[in-house]
């Protein structure tokens, strides 16, 4: 080899290195594994997966499946040797909890093109630690063919599925078993404030037809026509509606729009992975995806709207959708406990005490309806008054020490508490007990009146 050709060669190295090395931030290899922690139904996260590891051939992501407060406690318990790198999930005060233990990563999203709301809510934690994906709203869907059938009127607000027409028509979940259905609860509970949004419930509640087990029961029961009405996430209504089912939905007046949220967990073993599939969730494609029928989530990105079809809520356009309602993700993550067992307490496992006592409060008023009668009308206002009453004020639900007493999270009625939980626990329910029951009687006395 002359002297010039090993001149050129050993240029054209340098320029080889160098070119690589100028190179290697854009192309930094991604690790082969990402791990997901996520509540999402199978439809959202398979079609994110399949696109991502196309996008990604390199990368193998597995989703592990688990509802949001327990995928909340898993990372809580395996924190000192995580396995896992990101967190998936609608509920904002879920993320809350785990930024408080220390257990998410800050990151920089770099996609550009996302407003810094939605609604009235910000898309992104302001300290950093988990991002918006998509809108995410609360309301009533309904069965078009069952409504038809058993000549119910379509709802429009909350107050709607409290009316007696509704009795024994309406689904929905416990908040202890979904992080959405907790949100949809709580969203009543400031909007309305505690003692109205908390009687509002239990007028609901009491037309109810079931608690489902899984906040899926409620579409999947609307879609078979098991019952004809059901409280959901917005997603929930608006899929089946894609997918072909006879079902509408809206969103009711005292609603709220939050958005859904993905992190880093702290100390992932993958974070260059995890980067890449945050940034692969607010791209133009991956937010496209989101209009999938099967999926139907509302993007953060407002451009993408336009490929939306033409009934699809536009939180950007609609300001409407999640105005009355400012939600305050702190409060809520700090009676987060407090209210699942208050609810499950009150409603879910006394289910058929509610609506025994709701029933004879409905028939008593149909009674009264076109007459007058003083007494029989104070009877029912103390019926309802006793049915509506709730064993715990705002202020001391806020107490931290009072709060901190609901450690367990009851799943169904024979999960066992203890402690301090089971004393207050008790209370609450021999209180809701002898009110119902006591509703019901005063009740049943007024429409003997009549």
């Amino acid at each position: 080899m002359n002297h010039s050709s090993r001149v050129l060669r050993v240029v054209g190295s340098w320029i080889l290195a160098a070119g690589l090395l100028g190179a290697a931030p854009l192309t930094q290899a991604l690790e082969d594994k990402l791990v997901v922690v996520t509540s999402f139904p199978k439809d959202l996260t398979g079609a994110f997966k399949a696109a991502f590891e196309k996008k990604y051939p390199g990368v193998k992501v597995e989703m592990l499946k688990k509802k949001t407060t327990a995928g909340v406690k898993y990372l809580q318990e395996t924190a000192s040797n995580n396995t896992s790198d990101m967190f998936w999930a609608s509920a904002p005060d879920a993320f809350e909890v785990l930024k408080g233990d220390g257990l998410l990563q800050k990151y920089q999203v770099k996609a550009t093109g996302i407003p810094d709301m939605i609604g009235a809510y910000p898309i992104n934690d302001p300290d950093g630690y988990y991002k918006g994906f998509a809108g995410a709203g609360y309301g009533i869907m309904w069965n078009e063919r069952y409504i038809k059938a058993k000549k119910l009127p379509a709802p429009r607000d909350w107050s709607d599925l409290a009316k007696p027409v509704y009795h024994g028509h309406v689904g929905m979940s416990a908040p202890s078993r979904s992080g959405t259905t907790h949100l949809t609860v709580e969203t009543l509970l400031q909007g309305q404030g505690w003692e109205k949004g908390w009687a509002e419930w239990k007028a609901i509640a009491g037309n109810f037809n079931t608690v489902t087990e899984r906040s899926f029961g409620v579409p999947d029961g609307v879609n078979s026509g098991q019952f004809g009405l059901g409280v959901v996430i917005d997603f929930f209504g608006l899929s089946s509606q894609a997918s072909g089912f006879p079902v509408d939905f809206v969103y009711p007046s005292v609603t709220t729009l939050v958005p859904a949220n993905i992190a880093i967990v702290a100390n992932a073993p993958h974070p260059e992975a995890a980067g890449a599939f945050i940034e692969f969730l607010m791209s133009l494609q991956g937010q496209e995806l989101l209009l999938n029928p099967k999926i139907r989530r509302l993007p953060v990105r407002p451009d993408i709207y336009g490929k939306a079809p033409a009934d699809f809520p536009n939180p950007f356009k609609d300001k409407s959708i999640g105005a009355a309602v400012k939600f305050d993700v702190v409060k809520s993550k700090n009676r987060y406990n407090l209210v699942n067992s208050l609810f499950d307490v009150m409603i879910t496992y006394r289910l058929d005490d509610l609506r025994a006592a709701t029933k004879a409060i409905q028939d008593a008023e149909a009674a009264l309806s076109g007459k007058s009668n003083a007494e029989a009308q104070r009877l029912i206002d103390e019926a309802k008054a006793l049915v509506g009453a709730v064993p715990v004020d705002e202020a001391t639900a806020l107490d931290p020490d009072f709060a901190a007493v609901f450690k367990k999270k009851r799943k169904k009625a024979t999960d066992k508490v203890t402690g301090r939980q089971a004393e207050v626990e008790a209370e609450w329910d021999k209180l809701v007990k002898a009110n119902y029951a006591k509703a019901k009687t005063l009740a049943e006395q007024a429409k003997s009146m009549l």
